[in-house]
C-alpha cells in the first residue's frame, strides 16, 4: 500500500512542469540549509566557529564517499591541483567566515547576506572568465550590492562583525565559484566535489588546532547532522539546478529566508527588521534578473549555432 502510494505521489510529481518541479526542489533545498544554519547556530553558543566549521567538513568527507568512488585514474592523473588547493583554500576561508557569522546574526539575515554571492560571481566572471556583461546587468550588480548596504545600514545602526564576515565571505565565495567554474573546463563532477572536501578540511585544520578542545558528545552528533543535512541540501539544488530554468528557480530562494526567519523566531526567539526583508527582496530580484539575462543570451547562442 505504501509503495502503491508512493508511486502515485511520483507519477503526479513528474507530472508537473519541470520548472515548477525545480521549484518544489529548490524550497526543500532551503528549508534542509535553514536547519543546516540553526544547527551551525545553536553549536556555536559553545564550540568555536572555526573548530565547528572544521569538524563539519570532516565528517562531510564520509557522505562524500560516493563521489570519491566515482572518480576515475584520469581523475587523479590529470588533477591540477595548484587549482584545486586554490579553491579549497578560498572556499575554507568562507566558511568559516561563514560559520562565525551564523554564530553571532539572526538566522535570516545570514541568509539574507549570502543571497549576494551570485551577484559577485557575475562580476568576477566577467573580470576573470572575460564574460560579457552590460549596463543592464552592471545595473542588477550595483542593486543587489545595495540590498546588501540596506540589511546592515552602515552609519544608521552598529555593524555586527558578523554582518562584516558575511560581507566578506560572499565575494570568497564567488572566487571559489570562479574557479571551481575553470575546474569542470576540463574535470569530472565527482572530481571537482571530491576533491573541494578534501582541501577544505585541510585548510580548516590548520586553524582549528589553534582554538581546540574535545567537543561533547552532542556538539560531535549536532555537527555530523550539519553535515548530512548540508549534502542533502545540495543534491536536492543540484537536482533543481538540473530540471529547471536558472531563471525560474532563482526567485524562490527567496522561501529560504522564510524557512530562516521561521526556525530563527521558532528556536533563537529572532525577529528579523523590515530592512532584512527589503534589502532581501532586492538582492533576490537582482540575481533573478540576472539569471533571466543569462538564459536569454544562451537562447540567443544557440539559435546563432543552429541557424550558422
Amino acid at each position: 500500500m505504501i509503495r502503491a502510494l508512493f508511486r502515485e505521489v511520483q507519477s503526479r510529481f513528474l507530472a508537473i512542469s519541470p520548472n515548477v518541479q525545480g521549484m518544489i526542489w529548490i524550497a526543500l533545498s532551503g528549508l534542509v540549509f535553514s536547519c543546516f544554519m540553526a544547527i551551525v547556530r545553536y553549536v556555536g553558543a559553545t564550540l568555536d566557529p572555526v573548530q565547528t566549521g572544521f569538524l563539519r567538513y570532516a565528517f562531510a568527507l564520509f557522505f562524500m564517499a560516493p563521489f570519491f568512488l566515482k572518480l576515475r585514474p584520469s581523475d587523479v592523473r590529470n588533477a591540477r591541483l595548484p587549482l584545486h588547493a586554490l579553491r579549497g583554500f578560498l572556499h575554507g576561508g568562507g566558511v568559516l567566515l561563514w560559520f562565525y557569522a551564523m554564530s553571532r546574526m539572526p538566522l535570516a539575515e545570514v541568509t539574507a547576506m549570502g543571497f549576494t554571492a551570485p551577484v559577485y560571481t557575475t562580476l568576477l566572471a566577467a573580470l576573470f572568465l572575460g564574460e560579457a556583461i552590460r549596463i543592464r546587468r552592471i545595473i542588477a550588480i550595483v542593486t543587489g550590492l545595495l540590498g546588501a548596504l540596506i540589511i546592515i545600514r552602515p552609519g544608521y545602526a552598529v555593524v555586527d562583525p558578523g554582518a562584516i564576515a558575511m560581507l566578506i565571505a560572499a565575494p570568497v565565495f564567488a572566487c571559489a565559484d570562479i574557479v571551481a567554474k575553470k575546474l569542470t573546463l576540463t574535470e569530472s563532477g565527482p572530481a571537482v566535489v571530491a576533491y573541494l572536501s578534501v582541501f577544505v578540511t585541510l585548510f580548516t585544520l590548520v586553524p582549528a588546532i589553534y582554538v581546540w578542545r574535545s567537543p561533547t558528545f552532542e556538539e560531535l552528533l549536532l555537527v555530523a547532522a550539519t553535515a548530512g543535512l548540508a549534502t542533502l541540501g545540495h543534491l536536492l539544488m543540484t537536482q533543481g539546478f538540473k530540471v529547471a530554468e536558472m531563471s525560474a528557480i532563482q526567485p524562490i530562494k527567496f522561501v529560504q529566508l522564510v524557512w530562516s526567519a521561521i526556525i530563527g523566531f521558532a528556536i533563537f526567539g529572532e525577529i528579523p527588521e523590515i530592512f532584512t526583508w527589503i534589502g532581501a527582496a532586492i538582492i533576490v530580484g537582482s540575481v533573478s534578473y540576472i539569471a533571466h539575462r543569462e538564459a536569454v543570451a544562451r537562447r540567443r547562442r544557440r539559435q546563432e549555432i543552429s541557424s550558422g
